[in-house]
């Protein structure tokens, strides 16, 4: 069951780039105990997005678009985000 900041975030990726796919995975529980893990079971986050929002930019720009998108979530309420931002059918 996602937690209210994956649920957050799900939500928010899905108004902000209509995505044909969205994959937020919570990974949260294999860095317990490690650097950043906060004890809320809601601190590492992997996530799979394709969009084509996307189309024309680099990596690096996609990725900034999501983190833009998410607001203060990461780094504030997320001490890990790894983002894979692909155009529709890229992920595989």
């Amino acid at each position: 069951m996602a937690g209210p900041i994956q649920t957050e975030m799900e939500e928010t990726l899905r108004a902000a780039f209509a995505p044909a796919r969205l994959d937020v995975i919570n990974d949260s529980a294999a860095h317990h105990g490690h650097s950043g893990d906060d004890g809320s079971g809601e601190s590492h986050f992997t996530i799979l997005i394709e969009s084509a929002a996307f189309e024309g930019k680099s990596r690096l720009e996609r990725q900034r678009m999501v983190n833009r998108a998410l607001g203060d979530i990461p780094g504030e309420r997320v001490h890990a985000l790894a983002i894979r931002a692909a155009l529709p059918g890229e992920l595989g």
